[in-house]
């Protein structure tokens, strides 16, 4: 092993089970006589597992680039490119081995070793290639950045630098190369507005349109295009040199950077403010890179990754994404055995914008026929121009055809007539949150569809067992609560009744599935997860606001847990009054733990729609008119007092639903806050961070993750 390496063998007793990405060399002839070419293929020998890159995979890429610089430097050589198999080029660092690092010596080993194998592909004494055949993310990316040239395949899937999202820095020389590839202002994107917006990434497409790559190649032979053109590129080709040249122009100037520090601001800010470090260090790396060295870079990202990896920001962001997002999702807890009813026809009850969002979502995901009703023709005409112009959008934008679009909305029908869903295999109802309104919708529908149908409803507080206690077939009612916009958030909570069957539970997963939603399978408990912990928390926030707190100091209590919205901004979102009503229903079911606030009533009463209102300027502030109608205690308390009441509030209500097993796992109940109510993956949901503030212990006498 070449001395620059050995020093950093020990690093891999830190990562027992990384699966080594081992880098194997093949020498290819050029065409047309221009030499042999290098093509290191990046394989970790594992079909089902993508490339990543712990200290073994690193040391076995610098070692062979370091013996083909040799080979190079004999002229053996003409070139060096490096690829992936098939269908993954890597895909970044081994981050799930790297949770375990608890020592900042050995992430600042980690990051050196990385930038040192990455600075011999930019050093390499000849031509350098990167043939980016498929994923390349995070530290994938960051081995083709440092190459002279770079194809790309157009049916790669996700090209991107995430770290900012996983609570990292891209930290093996990514922010330094990639403005200085494509522009400050498109790294800026990439960096942080596609990492920070739920973890976006390019295709192969779309990549070499930002510069990413210089050819861009269709898979069925990319490879062989890419070496041909290579040796173009190496036989000095005009045409092919120009179109490099030409792609790689971008604007680099003051303004330019000016401009994308901006927005990377601006992003940071929205998105996890001042409560994740991952996103404010790369901030401050990006700043200083058109005034640095690659050295001074290289300084900067070794030490932030130092610190980083050893944060409870990335292990929470491990847990969130990779154990719970992309292996809890994809293998929920709870499938019964039983076969799913095939769904060829759906019904949705009611015409109001959340039935409307519904069928789209149906319609658009399934393909099938969907029905929707109301007593009121004209609720149901407006419900079908909804649909109809939310395909057009699509044809807008260019998603879909306008014979798509149109056979889309075609597959969407109304009637005031609930005998329309005689024949549906599948029908859900999103009427009024009344008891007594959908104990009647479910008792007319048995009269109608078949007994095998399925009933679902999508209610987001009431009892589904109380829902079907009357109906002959209660075994098929269930509980289908999704999230709105529909459209956008993943989550379905299923409700499970005692007397649920096995089929309409295995059919609701399979559904969810197929509308691509993730679902958490619940107990039939008053408001599931998702609302049940909201509405604990804004308990909390409105009863110190009422005993007397201001409002500012309650509202913004809450802000070192980076939530997506403030308590009042999310009541104003959800309405006073389905708010209100939310709580009465726990209220009713778990007393006093929920608080039921006279003042808000009373806004309700005098049709009041908002706490906070905001000037001209953006500020927020309480109408006189707003603050009248309130009664107000003396007893204040500090935003510290606030914070630590709602963190114990939601450590309780967690332990107790565990015990009541609403659902199966505490993994689930952070699965559904990431998911349902759009928490910080740097919080991992929630449960991590109660355990690290010490509030777990506090109220429960131990942790929820031991």
């Amino acid at each position: 092993m070449p001395a620059e390496f050995s020093r950093y063998r020990h690093l891999t007793e830190n990562f027992p089970q990384e699966l080594v990405t081992h880098a194997r060399v093949e020498d290819l002839p050029l065409p047309g006589g221009s030499g042999t070419l290098a093509l290191l293929r990046m394989d970790n020998g594992d079909q089902k597992r993508p490339n990543t890159l712990g200290p073994g995979s690193l040391i076995a890429l610098g070692e062979a680039v370091s013996e083909q610089a040799d080979r190079a430097r004999s002229g053996e050589i003409t070139a060096l490119a490096i690829t992936g198999k098939p269908g993954v080029f890597a895909a970044g660092a081994d981050i799930v081995s790297a949770r375990s690092l608890t020592e900042s010596q050995h992430g600042i080993e980690l990051a050196e070793l990385g930038h040192t194998v990455f600075n011999l592909v930019e050093d390499f004494p000849a031509p350098t290639f990167a043939f980016i055949n498929g994923s390349a993310l995070g530290g994938g990316l960051e081995v083709a950045l440092p190459a002279d040239y770079r194809s790309i395949s157009a049916s790669a899937k996700a090209i991107g630098l995430p770290e900012a999202f996983l609570g990292l820095v891209p930290g093996w020389g990514g922010i330094y190369r990639l403005p200085r590839l494509i522009g400050p202002e498109a790294a800026a994107q990439v960096i942080f507005v596609n990492a920070l917006n739920n973890n976006q990434t390019l295709n192969g497409r779309k990549a070499y349109e930002f510069g990413i790559a210089d050819a861009l190649w269709d898979e069925p032979t990319f490879e062989q295009s890419s070496v041909e053109w290579a040796s173009r590129i190496l036989a000095g080709d005009d045409a092919a040199l120009t179109d490099v040249a030409q792609r790689r122009a971008h604007n680099s100037s003051a303004e330019a950077w000016a401009a994308a520090v901006q927005t990377a601001e601006q992003t940071v800010a929205a998105k996890t403010g001042d409560t994740a470090p991952g996103p404010l260090r790369a901030l401050d790396i990006f700043r200083q890179v058109p005034h640095s060295s690659r050295e001074q870079d290289r300084a900067r990202e070794v030490a932030a990754l130092g610190e980083l990896l050893v944060s409870d920001e990335f292990k929470n962001v491990v847990y969130g994404f990779m154990e719970l997002v992309q292996k809890r999702a994809k293998k929920p807890a709870g499938v019964p055995a039983a076969s799913p009813r095939p769904i060829g026809r759906v019904g949705v009850v009611g015409a109001g914008l959340m039935a409307s969002q519904l069928a789209l979502v149906f319609s658009q995901q399934l393909r099938v026929p969907v029905v929707i009703s109301d007593v009121n023709q004209q609720r149901v005409d407006q419900a079908l121009a909804y649909i109809a112009e939310q395909n057009a959008k699509q044809v807008r934008k260019g998603r879909l055809t306008q014979e798509q679009a149109e056979a889309l909305t075609g597959l969407v029908s109304g009637s005031t007539d609930k005998s329309a869903y005689a024949e549906a295999d599948f029908v859900i109802e999103a009427v009024f949150e009344e008891l007594g309104v959908k104990k009647q919708v479910f008792a007319e529908l048995e009269g109608i569809v078949s007994p095998e149908t399925i009933l679902a409803t999508n209610t987001s507080s009431l009892s589904v067992t109380e829902m079907a206690a009357d109906l002959q077939h209660p075994e098929r009612v269930i509980g289908f609560h999704f999230f709105n916009p529909v459209q956008v958030m993943p989550l379905v909570e299923i409700a499970r009744t005692a007397r649920s069957a096995d089929e309409p539970i295995a059919t609701a997963f399979d559904l969810a599935a197929s509308l691509r939603k993730t679902p958490v399978l619940t107990k039939d408990s008053t408001a599931f997860v998702v609302n049940r912990l909201l509405l604990r928390l804004m308990g909390q926030v409105q009863q110190a606001f009422d005993q007397g707190t201001d409002a500012r100091t309650a509202d913004q209590a809450l802000k070192p847990l980076g939530l997506p919205m403030t308590p009042f901004e999310l009541l104003a979102m959800v309405g006073l009054p389905v708010a209100q009503h939310v709580t009465e229903s726990l209220h009713a079911a778990f007393g006093e733990r929920f608080y039921v606030s006279k003042n808000l009533q009373t806004l309700i009463d005098h049709g009041v729609t908002e706490i906070w209102s905001q000037d001209a300027a953006g500020e927020h502030y309480i109408k006189d008119c707003t603050l009248q109608l309130m009664d107000f205690g003396d007893s204040a308390q500090s935003s510290e007092e606030v914070l630590n009441t709602v963190l114990e509030a939601l450590a309780e209500e967690i332990g107790l639903m565990l015990q009541e097993q609403v659902v199966a796992s505490v993994k689930d109940i952070d699965l559904c806050m990431l998911l349902g109510a759009g928490w910080p993956f740097h919080r991992g949901g929630i449960t991590p961070y109660l355990d690290q503030q010490g509030i777990s212990q506090r109220v429960h006498g131990a942790p929820f993750h031991h």
